[in-house]
């Protein structure tokens, strides 16, 4: 064999082994394109696309620490006075259809005794709240802290008739009732705003003790703040009110400043717990904005009522308030 021949043979041999070794061999995948994630702006500030779909979602909440002082002994251990913070996340997420808008709502709250929990979850469209949120009681109060007007969380399904100054709605309920009847309530709602003026007026009926309740709530721009004035009314203790067959209340929101306001208000509760004790409230909330994303809120308020034992005080005389620091995002 000449070298030639021998070189030619070799050469053949190592492109042999190395076809070979090439059939072989792990090929990387080309990396795919990354989808970062986009803004929306169709739904307001704080949205942003989920990755992949055309569903707009938004993150908020606020982390809160709060000093409670009640003079009735507010702890087991027989103090007037007790600390709490508190996390609340809210998921917002939204789209266009052919109905509307697509909204859902979760709502979640946790605290420093240990308790986390559920406070809403919901679906809107086309007028219609459906799931578990609070009702229109507890939606539409005072501004301030002193007031006490109702208010529950509940299944419920609803729909509202938005007309921009003029609203109306009815919903249906799960309630908590200790009757023979199922456990359902119903409401309605009626809302009409005029310039700076409010009105609402919600009725309800309590399936479960047979018995209604009523709410009417106005307020007004006047001066430099707005004044609200309430009324409540039940024909006998029901799952809507079931704290006195009667109460009216008044304040007035002075904001006194673009980062602060007062709010002066009183309550007069009449046949407190369905019996012939009357009761009054007076106190004052403010708040203050500190910076963007943080501000600060109090409130003390003074109860006087005809009998002790009852559901507004254990004395014949209250004093309750609260300092509050709020981190919003």
């Amino acid at each position: 064999m000449n070298i030639k021949s021998l070189l030619l043979g070799s050469a053949a041999a190592l492109a042999a082994v190395s076809g070979a070794q090439a059939a072989d061999a792990i090929v990387a995948a080309e990396p795919e394109p990354m989808e970062y994630v986009r803004v929306c702006d169709a739904f307001g500030t704080g949205y942003f696309y989920i990755p992949g779909t055309e569903t707009c979602l938004s993150i908020s909440g606020y982390v809160r620490t709060q000093i409670n002082y009640d003079d009735q002994e507010f702890t087991a251990a027989g103090a007037d006075w007790d600390a709490r913070t508190k996390g609340y996340l809210t998921f917002a997420a939204k789209n266009d259809t052919e109905f509307g808008t697509l909204s859902s709502y979760i709502n979640l709250e946790a605290n420093d005794t240990s308790d986390t929990f559920l406070d809403g979850a919901w679906i809107n469209i086309a007028g219609f709240d459906i799931g578990y949120f609070y009702n229109w009681w507890d939606d539409f109060g005072l501004s301030g802290e002193t007031d006490s007007s109702g208010g529950n969380l509940t299944n419920s399904i609803r729909y509202t008739y938005d007309g921009g100054s003029f609203q109306a709605g009815a919903s249906v309920e799960e309630i908590d009732g200790d009757g023979e009847n199922d456990n359902v309530g119903v409401s309605g709602l009626i809302r009409g705003t005029v310039g700076g003026v409010d009105a609402l007026l919600i009725g309800s009926y309590d399936f479960d003790a047979e018995e209604a309740a009523f709410k009417a709530r106005l307020t007004a721009a006047v001066g430099p703040g707005t004044i609200g004035l309430m009324g409540i009314y039940a024909t006998d203790p029901n799952f809507y009110w079931d704290t006195s067959e009667w109460s009216v209340a008044a304040e007035y929101k002075i904001q006194a400043t673009d980062k602060f306001f007062i709010t002066p208000a009183a309550q007069y509760f009449g046949d407190v717990d369905f019996a012939d004790i009357d009761a009054w409230r007076v106190g004052v909330t403010a708040g203050y904005q500190i910076t963007e994303g943080l501000r600060t809120l109090a409130t003390v308020n003074y109860t006087d009522i005809d009998e002790a034992g009852t559901s507004l005080a254990d004395d014949d005389s209250r004093v309750t308030g609260f300092l509050r620091l709020q981190r919003d995002f």
